[in-house]
């Protein structure tokens, strides 16, 4: 049997900005010439499930952006890009503005400048506020604040449902995923590249190295040695649903060399978020610290004292940590290799959500300079209308016209969520489909509140084993053209 047809662009990490890629190049194939063979790969059991999965959930604006980096410019398109792509994939959104606290007057005397800094990054609508108009916006703000900057345009977003609209998409549009993929080696060769991977050989024409915490590692396979990940884990606590009437606005620190600090920021999920740390890590294990610690939570519980203190008094539900992939560097480390038909897309830290559809399309641009044909402008690709996670919009336990043309949408398995019997369904049968507890927690909020789990986990388990397809016999996760319907209402074929 022949071996199969090298991919035309493979993409090495499937997290909110490797699926952004993936996404774009599968919707901007140029008519006049065959259809690109494009794959995504990533060595987790599902996208979206490293550095993507754990973070403060902000759609920034890029305000406060070193003017003129690479960042500055991509977070600035990428905000654009996702506003308009959330609208049309019912991504949640709740653009509810920001406010940096001064609690200094070195902090306060700092906010002239970051106002000036937001006009060269393009945000001209800032404005500064005075104590009394603070506490009238903020009024569970704790005391000894001398006043704010206002950033009407920051918003909060579901991290969760952005690279699964990416990933659906993609593969929607021909781009083969393969997960459980692991790259052990790269061998070039004399049309592109041999990846040796922990699920067999895989070759391809160019490829894009989108692998976040372990984007070095996959540089280096191939002789390249521009700059060393140093993961930087933040904790955070995530507080009950009862905590949301304290906070209005995401509530931002003046920043400083380490990164925004510790915040405090409602969700579209209706809880609220108070962090993250910022910790440098060393050794071994340092890409794999996904776990909180003692003295981080204590550190968090400190600031939360004197940031907002009726916060404390609300229950915190429960705590995660995430890892940026910091590299020492003030900027993304975006770089074409055109003699080795490869790309690094490496340093992307906390902005990588609001910028990964700006980054997509400068990745598309160097590919497309590199020979890659590709249109400039989208193909006639129908976004994929995506379930609605966030508290704001209606569940579809609160629509009686789904529930009319399907009861399934009005049986409540996760009281706490009220997640239901046919969201459970559709996330585990979708073109993306959730093979893990986790990944369902993800695409539906199952088990994710008070109780986590503890009312719900057996109906939740028989439906996943009801639904659970056969794993896959080869190599491919995903074919495009395959799979289930749209996941969520409103989706093609769901009912």
């Amino acid at each position: 049997m022949p071996a199969p047809a090298p991919y035309d662009v493979t993409v090495i990490g499937a997290g909110v900005v490797g699926t952004a890629i993936a996404r774009h190049l599968a919707t901007h194939t140029d008519p006049r010439h065959p259809p690109l063979r494009l794959a995504l790969l990533d060595a987790s059991d599902d996208i979206g499930n490293g550095t993507s999965k754990a973070n403060t959930a902000i759609l920034h604006t890029g305000f406060d952006t070193t003017p003129g980096t690479l960042e500055s410019t991509l977070v600035r398109d990428g905000h654009r890009r996702l506003l308009a792509y959330a609208r049309q994939t019912g991504i949640p959104v709740e653009p509810v503005g920001a406010l940096l606290v001064a609690w200094t007057e070195d902090q306060l005397a700092a906010l002239p400048a970051l106002a000036a800094k937001a006009v060269r990054n393009g945000t001209h609508d800032t404005r500064p506020l005075g104590p009394a108009e603070l506490y009238a916006r903020e009024p569970h703000l704790g005391p000894g604040a001398l006043g704010a900057l206002e950033v009407p345009g920051e918003s909060i977003i579901c991290p969760f449902t952005t690279p699964l609209a990416y990933a659906t998409e993609a593969v929607r549009s021909g781009t083969e995923l393969h997960l459980n993929t692991r790259v052990e080696r790269i061998t070039p060769t004399p049309d592109g590249h041999l990846l040796h991977t922990s699920r067999g050989p895989l070759r391809t024409r160019r490829l894009v190295n989108a692998a976040g915490l372990h984007a070095d590692t996959v540089d280096r396979m191939l002789g390249i040695d521009d700059f060393t990940v140093t993961p930087r884990r933040g904790q955070l606590l995530v507080f009950a649903k009862e905590a949301r009437a304290l906070v209005r606005h995401i509530l931002l620190p003046v920043p400083t060399a380490l990164g925004k600090g510790v915040l405090v920021t409602p969700t579209v999920f209706g809880n609220v978020l108070l962090g993250p740390t910022a910790e440098d890590l060393t050794g071994p294990d340092a890409r794999t610290a996904h776990h909180t610690t003692p003295e981080g939570i204590a550190h968090l519980l400190e600031h939360g004292r004197r940031l907002m203190p009726p916060l404390l008094d609300t229950k915190v539900i429960t705590s995660y940590a995430g890892l940026r992939a910091a590299t020492g560097h003030d900027d993304f480390r975006i770089r074409a290799h055109p003699g080795l038909r490869y790309l690094t897309v490496g340093g992307i830290r906390s902005t990588g959500l609001s910028a990964s559809l700006g980054i997509a399309a400068h990745v598309a641009g160097l590919l497309a300079e590199d020979g890659l044909p590709l249109n400039p402008e989208p193909s006639q690709s129908r976004p994929p209308r995506m379930p609605n996670l966030g508290e704001a919009f209606p569940r579809p336990h609160q629509r009686p016209d789904l529930i009319a043309r399907d009861p399934a949408y009005g049986d409540v398995v996760c009281p706490c969520e009220s997640v239901t019997r046919g969201e459970i369904r559709d996330a585990l049968t979708s073109t993306v489909p959730a093979r893990t507890p986790g990944g369902l927690r993800r695409r539906t909020r199952v088990e994710s509140g008070h109780c986590r789990g503890e009312r719900c986990a057996a109906a939740v388990r028989a439906l996943t084993a009801e639904h659970t397809p056969r794993p896959p016999k080869d190599l491919q996760d995903t074919r495009g053209g395959q799979g289930g319907p749209d996941i969520g209402p409103g989706g093609s074929g769901t009912r």
